[in-house]
């Protein structure tokens, strides 16, 4: 590290911000006639390319175990996204410069916090027996993207997780005796716990540069927040990045926000945060737990304020590594809702216009959160500096520039600028 520095070569870690969103149906949309069109009016010709233009380098995509054997509600709300399906969008995505994130749904339709069913194909196993089927799933799932040129540079490993997955059966009574929260038995957080360190295994052996990551959304309890990642660090799992959910209409304002990210930036300071899905309405907002309606209009240029007060709020936090906006690419024009429509309900909070199939202007706002934080090769004045303090990215002082080769590998601060080893 001393010889980087005296010869103010750049450093081989940075830290790297990803901006992007959850474009699971993108080819669905596609494939039925959706028709795309720039902010100008003019059409798009490959979608991925001109979201790759306006400042974007990530994209995520959602995977179910076996989507056929979701509800007819549950496939008209977008649920189809089997193996197949995912490996081919995966490789667009790849192909076009983005960096793909892999969230598993660890079930055969959604999973969240209210419902984390265990596919049908798995009912009736015993714990451990389900911990062998999950390590044995993700393996060959992530060995199948793998050989399709899919490889995963994030990998969710369960989707909304606040109080666990692979609860059972639905509406089961066995389903509620395996529901993790904070203060519940010993016996239902190591179950939930083991599940999680199979998964995590099977993508540090097939996928071992993807960035794990542990996905929840209790953005309005901070408190349960840092009990959950407690219960995960006593249980040693060998987790890289907390994903959040922020959706200021379940989750509260922006102030919220800001005060989870600061609580987790202080506790967890070895751990990025990325919000893996946000969003927020342009048009026909349905009843909701917090109306912002009044600060951001349920128009397009409300939906652009908001996504701006969003980013400048993130960029606030150092901590903060990523930024995923929800059914990014949700647009119904051009669709024949009588024979190819894709799902049940228009989705008013993409970032596409569903009657004009226009992009909308928050769009732009997201390119804002794609800056790298402050990375320049540190000069050979630098070498000097022995007593410079050191900072984690949450702003936690670690040492001096004399300790840094003890540190553990990461990315930390060091007069003001950010420095890898």
């Amino acid at each position: 590290m001393a010889a980087a520095l005296a010869l103010g070569l750049a450093l081989p870690l940075a830290a790297q911000k990803y901006v992007g969103g959850d474009i699971s149906l993108l080819a669905e949309y596609e494939s039925h006639g959706a028709q795309y069109y720039d902010n100008a009016g003019q059409p798009i010709a490959e979608m991925l390319p001109y979201l790759r233009g306006q400042g974007l380098n990530a994209m995520r995509v959602r995977l179910f175990v076996d989507p056929a054997k979701a509800t007819d509600t549950e496939r008209g709300e977008g649920v189809m996204q089997d193996l197949e399906y995912v490996k081919t969008l995966g490789r667009r995505i790849k192909e076009a410069g983005f960096a793909l994130m892999l969230d598993f749904h660890y079930s055969d339709t959604w999973a969240d916090p209210a419902k984390q069913f265990t596919p049908d194909a798995w009912l009736g196993l015993g714990d451990s027996e389900l911990a062998d089927r999950l390590y044995s799933y993700t393996s060959d799932v992530l060995a199948e993207m793998n050989a399709a040129g899919a490889t995963p540079d994030f990998i969710q490993t369960g989707n909304e997780i606040s109080y666990g997955m692979l609860w059972g059966d639905r509406g089961s009574e066995a389903s509620w005796q395996r529901y993790y929260a904070i203060g519940g038995t010993d016996a239902t957080r190591t179950r939930f716990t083991t599940l999680l360190s199979a998964a995590i295994r099977a993508c540090r052996e097939v996928c071992p540069e993807a960035k794990v990551v542990l996905h929840t959304e209790r953005v309005a309890q901070p408190a349960y927040l840092t009990a959950f990642y407690d219960d995960m660090n006593a249980a040693g799992l060998d987790y890289d990045i907390i994903g959040l959910s922020y959706y200021p209409y379940h989750h509260g304002n922006l102030a919220a926000l800001d005060a989870a990210l600061t609580t987790l930036g202080q506790r967890y300071a070895d751990k990025p945060v990325m919000i893996v899905e946000t969003g927020y309405y342009h048009n026909w907002q349905p009843k909701v737990e917090y109306d912002y309606s009044a600060t951001y209009p349920i128009t397009e240029a409300g939906q652009k304020a908001f996504a701006d007060a969003l980013v400048a709020t993130l960029n606030a936090h150092a901590n903060v590594t990523g930024l995923f906006w929800w059914w990014l690419e949700a647009n119904e024009y051009g669709l024949d809702w009588a024979t190819e429509r894709v799902t049940d309900s228009w989705y008013n909070a993409g970032l596409f216009d569903n009657q004009t199939g226009r992009a909308l202007s928050a769009l732009s706002s997201l390119a804002a959160f794609n800056v790298t934080s402050g990375i320049s090769a540190p000069s050979a004045e630098a070498a000097g500096r022995a007593s410079e303090r050191v900072y984690t990215l949450g702003g936690v002082p670690v040492g001096t520039e004399a300790d840094i080769e003890r540190l553990p590998k990461g990315v930390y601060v060091v007069g003001g600028k950010n420095v890898g080893r």
